[in-house]
């Protein structure tokens, strides 16, 4: 294998380096750089209650005293005390409960623990620093689905320590909670890690989950102390007890030294005309769109180079790509350019991402953490608090979402206290777009408060009857479940899913309910190789119909497979390994119709609206298009089922009047509203804790149910998620900076920067950038610019 030295750049000469290698503009990349200084730490004592043996534990490992954050959250919980450390990135959170959990099972040798991580690979990590304690008696073990059914009756039995995930102990451990009656009986403490990332459904489901261990436990004559971990956010005690149902003190003042990062915005250069059709570009289905000169260099191919050039520097460094698809094509696109520079030195780079297999999955964990790979690129997999010690840099290759997510990721460099390099490499969209030249939206503002809304009724409906089939619900229940839980408890009745009895309500059913916490629509796709019958991976089963429909090109470990044929019944698509000149690009046909109106204001010749809708989808074609420059080959038809979603909007309507007298001609509503659409989209997560890919819209110069031209945009789950009503709420700040994205965008007549979406099922026809403007412009013109709308 081919050694490279380990980098003598520091952050500020690294980052001059990757400046230097641009040479398709004379206009920098870098729109913006941010120094965020180090910062020393402040120990405190061990704990007087710590025993000696855990403490020598901690202290070989270099543990010689707790941060004060540590000790105070540790403490809390040790007296009882529900409690949220909410700290940033390499902060030390898992030492913060740690000490009480395994203190609990030094001092009672019956005691369990029971540990929930959002991913697999942040328990496999959790795994490893509890080995490494080397306690006797500790016994911990995970337990996912990964798990061999060999090891599970063993691990049911005699582990102390139990690693899982919210999936497993929805799906197996309540369910048959007879079986774990004394590992529950037993149970001191839940640790709920990372539990910011449950938020909108996930979250909401995650939250009555809990509530089902609470009601367990208790039913066993339990009540452990939860102790939650967050990445820094907003309101971090408020939204750990929404989870839980529980009230829950935060610890929030971050004590632990931390190295100095330098964070650089990068927005890739325009192309020269002449030179955009001759470019490489492998995410043209996605980013590139044909006949919209200047073309802006894709995020992709961007990422790819950048981590190139870190590599060949000997800087270890971790590239976030948004999409699996992108994840592999940045690792395919550097380790072709690396084994062109030094043969051999691709192998130094790999992607990481979801569907993986678990043997695949562990080996690059052990890859990356040995140092044998220098690069990688992955999804946000990796986001969370998994020890990646040694790594220089971290490129992330278009905005996550939300600022929580932005700053978890740029702080996986620079571990150990040593100085590090973020890159936010902007893809051409238009959220990405204003926030490298609005760097006060990324550094000057607080990161968000995680939204979820466990009163959700497509997501307590279902968990009510998880509840019911584990054991009857009684009146108590009801309480525990939340006030709107005695209503949803009648209609289901009412439906013959639920019987009332003396002794409370009684499923059903034979079977257990079927009830999917992160609203995929099913169970996973696996894609099988046709001609050997090897299983490749999984595709959740909410993005097959666009991922896995025939003809797709799909992109495995750097290897391109075409679909031959999609099974949605059994969950299986089985492909053949291919290399086509071409990807693919599926197209869909949204409708939409109003239920009914939960708030709204008169603005005269506007209105602004909250309500449920309707919303039926459908992916109707895909288009083939060439790798290298994006042309369109040919639209080929599918035939696919129509998908049904009741979910919440928020929507305006401006009259045909209004629109008329702003200058808006009528033959051009339809793309004026189209383009607002796309970029309204864009830029809610600005303003709501979500990205556009959680979000859906429609626009129409005249809807059937508000007889007006009307721009829809909607949660992308069942029964909403809350990113709708936080768009009414803030609406004249949403709309405002979606107008600024627009007006201050430097092309003529649209591009993905402001107007085009790279999911348009429409394929961003029509759109008028310009009277986009001024459709927003009269909202505004209307709308309230202070304070916000409350739902009425």
């Amino acid at each position: 294998m081919q050694c490279v030295t380990s980098t003598a750049f520091g952050p500020t000469e690294l980052l001059h380096r990757l400046r230097a290698r641009t040479t398709f503009s004379a206009v920098s990349p870098v729109t913006h750089i941010e120094r965020v200084p180090a910062r020393e730490g402040r120990t405190a004592p061990w704990p007087t209650w710590t025993d000696p043996a855990v403490r020598d534990a901690f202290t070989a490992q270099g543990v010689t005293a707790p941060w004060e954050h540590q000790a105070a959250a540790a403490t809390l919980a040790r007296e009882g005390t529900h409690v949220v450390l909410a700290t940033g990135t390499a902060s030390g959170k898992s030492l913060a409960y740690q000490l009480p959990a395994i203190n609990a099972l030094a001092e009672d040798p019956k005691a369990t623990v029971l540990y929930l991580s959002p991913t697999k690979a942040l328990a496999a990590d959790q795994l490893r620093a509890l080995r490494r304690l080397g306690l006797d008696g500790i016994r911990p073990a995970t337990f996912d689905g990964d798990t061999p059914r060999e090891e599970r009756e063993w691990i049911r039995q005699h582990s102390r320590f139990l690693l899982t995930n919210p999936d497993m102990l929805h799906h197996s451990l309540l369910p048959g909670h007879g079986r774990w009656g004394v590992f529950l009986r037993r149970l001191r403490y839940v640790v709920i890690d990372e539990c910011h990332t449950y938020r909108g459904v996930f979250g909401s489901h995650v939250a009555h989950v809990l509530r089902r261990l609470r009601r367990a436990t208790a039913r066993y004559g339990s009540s452990p102390t939860f102790i939650l971990a967050s990445a820094t956010s907003g309101d971090p005690a408020g939204s750990a007890s929404r989870l839980t149902g529980l009230p829950v003190t935060a610890v929030t003042e971050d004590a632990s030294p931390s190295g100095a990062v330098t964070f650089a915005l990068w927005e890739p250069p325009l192309l020269p005309v002449s030179s955009a059709s001759s470019v490489s570009s492998p995410s043209s289905a996605s980013e590139d769109l044909e006949d919209a000169p200047p073309i802006r260099r894709s995020a992709l191919r961007e990422t790819a180079d950048l981590l190139t050039d870190s590599v060949i520097a000997g800087t270890r460094t971790l590239a976030f790509i948004r999409s699996r698809r992108g994840a592999e094509v940045v690792a395919s696109l550097a380790r072709q350019s690396l084994n062109e520079a030094v043969p051999g030195l691709g192998d130094r780079v790999a992607a990481y991402r979801g569907g993986y297999l678990r043997e695949d999955r562990r080996a690059i964990e052990r890859a990356l953490l040995s140092g044998e790979l220098l690069g990688l690129a992955s999804t946000n997999a990796l986001e969370l608090g998994v020890d990646l010690a040694g790594l220089d840099a971290v490129l992330i290759c278009g905005y996550p979402g939300t600022r929580a997510s932005l700053w978890q990721q740029a702080g996986r460099a620079g571990r150990s206290g040593q100085e590090a390099l973020a890159v936010l490499i902007a893809r051409d969209d238009p959220l990405d777009t204003y926030l490298v030249h609005h760097p006060e939206a990324v550094f000057g503002r607080p990161v968000e408060a995680t939204v979820l809304d466990p009163a959700n009724p497509y997501v307590l409906g279902p968990q009510l009857c998880c509840a019911a089939s584990e054991a009857p619900l009684t009146e108590t229940d009801l309480d525990l479940f939340g006030e709107p839980a005695g209503a949803i408890v009648g209609q289901l009745v009412a439906e013959g899913v639920l019987r009332k009895r003396p002794s409370g309500w009684y499923w059903t059913h034979r079977g257990r309910p079927e009830v999917d916490l992160r609203g995929t629509g099913g169970a996973p796709v696996s894609v099988v190789e046709a001609a050997t019958g090897r299983l490749l991976g999984t595709v959740d089963h909410g993005s097959s119909h666009a991922m896995l429909h025939p003809g797709a090109v799909h992109l495995h470990q750097g290897v391109s497979y075409v679909v031959d044929d999609l099974d949605l019944e059994d969950a299986i698509a089985l492909v053949h390994q291919e290399e086509p000149d071409w990807t693919t690009h599926a197209r869909d046909v949204t409708n939409l119709s109003v239920v009914n109106v939960r708030s709204y204001m008169d603005a005269g010749p506007v209105g602004l609206f909250l309500g449920e809708v309707d919303v039926t989808n459908q992916v109707v074609s895909y288009q083939r298009r060439r790798l290298r420059s994006g042309e369109v080959i040919d639209t080929r038809p599918l035939d696919l089922p129509i998908r049904e979603l009741r979910t919440v909007a928020v929507w305006f309507t401006v009259s045909p009047q209004a629109l008329i007298a702003a200058g808006v001609a009528p033959s051009e509503f339809p793309g004026a509203l189209h383009a607002a659409e796309h970029a309204g989209i864009g830029l809610l997560p600005l303003i709501a804790t979500c990205d556009r890919w959680d979000i859906g819209g429609l626009s129409t110069a005249n809807h059937a149910d508000t007889e007006a031209p009307t721009v829809f945009v909607y949660d992308g789950h069942p029964g909403g998620a809350g990113f709708a009503e936080r768009a009414y709420g803030t609406a004249a700040e949403w709309l405002g900076a979606t107008r600024e994205a627009i007006a201050s965008c430097v092309c003529d007549s649209g591009c993905p920067s402001c107007v085009q979406s790279p999911k348009c099922g429409n394929g961003n026809n029509p759109l008028n950038k310009h009277d986009a403007v001024k459709v927003l412009e009269t909202v505004l013109a209307h709308l309230p610019t202070t304070g916000n709308l409350a739902p009425r």
